[in-house]
């Protein structure tokens, strides 16, 4: 099991990209947040393992019908957070 810190930019606000995501997650048995950022990008946390993360990256850089994903930026961080299920953030 391990975090991924997600940076989605491009057209993914107003596409419904987070309950999207939340859908995707809950479907893959992936824990964490998705939360738009005042400059436009959406940020995830993503807590899952290794083959169910993947697949959700892979998702990001489609997005929901709507969006238009420019980049997909993923950085491993620390397991600091225990996530009980998949929310979406202000």
């Amino acid at each position: 099991m391990s975090t991924k810190k997600i940076i989605v930019t491009g057209k993914v606000q107003g596409v419904f990209f987070r309950k999207t995501a939340k859908q995707q997650a809950d479907n893959m048995g992936i824990l964490g947040s998705a939360q738009n950022l005042p400059d436009g990008t959406v940020l995830i946390y993503a807590y899952g393992d290794a083959e169910p993360l993947q697949r959700f990256i892979e998702w990001c850089k489609q997005g929901s019908p709507g969006a238009q994903v420019a980049q997909v930026m993923v950085t491993d961080v620390p397991e600091t957070e225990e996530y009980r299920w998949f929310e979406i953030l202000g």
